[in-house]
């Protein structure tokens, strides 16, 4: 089966009807849905998302419109709120999934957490607390889990776990989950102590999907957003190695900072901004002088392809850079879907373990 194949295929059971029994999840800091695009590949039934921005939202209500999109700020959504609208009790929901901001933990190992830049991972845990779902993914960025950075990361795991549940967490590469994007990120698994469960991290895969294999199947297309017109920077295009940066071969040009796409390996993290002094380099195509399309986009961070982003992505400059913004900020949806399969098949197979038929055919025999 060819990634476009399994892409299709999860995409297909994300639309597919939930079942009665199937497991819950709330999703907070929400984005453009990569979480929750993952979470329904994976079979669950989504209760509520839970984001701020105004495009974000346009995008979960444009791909989910039946979707309860709670649209403000999380500090003023409260559990009862959350309990009313999901019908809810304390207790019930499956699983708790979000990406708050961790930037004012101290280096030192001191607790910060009256730091103002905690905010939203205070209201993280105050949610968490007040709804004690049965299980809870969150995701970070990776300098968590390096040098003295690593303080900050044993913070957060303590301050987890204090919120009564067994928790585990790792640097886990989206590029190892089916993803054709060597995204790395920290994720924190956690499973409510009272169900005597240990969680763990997803087991990878051993087979990467390189660029070229993800994007086989996509209309070929010389021309693009930030296409280069002028000889010389074509001229400097091509004598970059695909899998290196513009600075390998110009280092003070203007366009120094981006990158040239490998076919032969997963697309690096794309990023929200298309330059590196902004947070990421812009990446162009291995075969034409242009930065990836929507299309191409899109496939490298594992949306369906039936993805919509508002407004118009293919020809215009600012929706494309804002669909960009979105995919670079998103965890990949096969990366939630695998780690949503990974939790149901570790976690949440027990949930209705109080439940169980009895065979009364063999009852006698064994008796006798």
């Amino acid at each position: 089966m060819t990634y476009a194949d399994t892409l299709a295929r999860a995409a297909l059971d994300a639309q597919a009807p939930r079942r009665p029994d199937a497991p819950t999840v709330i999703s907070t800091f929400a984005g453009r849905g990569g979480s929750s695009t993952g979470y329904h590949m994976a079979g669950y039934r989504e209760l509520l998302a839970v984001e701020w921005d105004d495009h974000a939202v346009a995008t979960l209500r444009l791909n989910y419109p039946h979707l309860d999109v709670w649209q403000g700020d999380i500090a003023q959504l409260t559990v009862p709120d959350v309990l009313t609208r999901t019908g809810l009790q304390v207790g019930e929901l499956d699983l708790f999934d979000g990406s708050p901001p961790c930037q004012g933990f101290s280096t030192a190992g001191r607790r910060a957490m009256d730091d103002p830049r905690n905010q939203l991972f205070r209201e993280y845990t105050r949610l968490l607390r007040g709804l004690m779902p049965r299980t809870f993914v969150m995701e970070n960025v990776t300098g968590l889990a390096k040098g003295k950075m690593k303080t900050v990361f044993a913070e957060i795991l303590q301050e987890l776990k204090a919120c009564g549940y067994q928790v585990t967490a790792g640097v886990v590469n989206a590029a190892y989950l089916g993803v054709p994007q060597a995204r790395e990120r920290v994720i924190f698994i956690g499973c409510r102590e009272d169900l005597g469960l240990t969680p763990t991290l997803p087991t990878p895969q051993t087979r990467f999907i390189a660029a070229a294999q993800a994007l086989a199947d996509l209309p070929d297309r010389p021309t693009g957003p930030g296409l280069m017109t002028t000889r010389k920077w074509i001229n400097v295009w091509a004598r970059v190695t695909p899998g290196q940066d513009f600075a390998s071969i110009h280092p003070r040009g203007n366009l120094f900072n981006y990158l040239k796409l490998s076919p032969d390996r997963p697309v690096g993290t794309i990023t929200k901004t298309i330059t590196t002094g902004n947070g990421g380099p812009g990446i162009y195509h291995w075969k034409y002088p242009r930065l990836l399309n929507i299309d191409e986009l899109t496939r490298l961070g594992s949306f369906p392809d039936t993805y919509r982003w508002p407004g118009d992505p293919t020809n215009d400059q600012k929706d494309h850079m804002q669909a960009w913004a979105g995919i670079g900020n998103a965890v990949p949806p096969l990366m939630a879907r695998a780690i949503g399969l990974h939790i149901q098949s570790t976690l949440l197979r027990t949930r209705n373990r109080y439940a169980y038929s009895i065979d009364l055919s063999t009852d006698t025999a064994s008796d006798s």
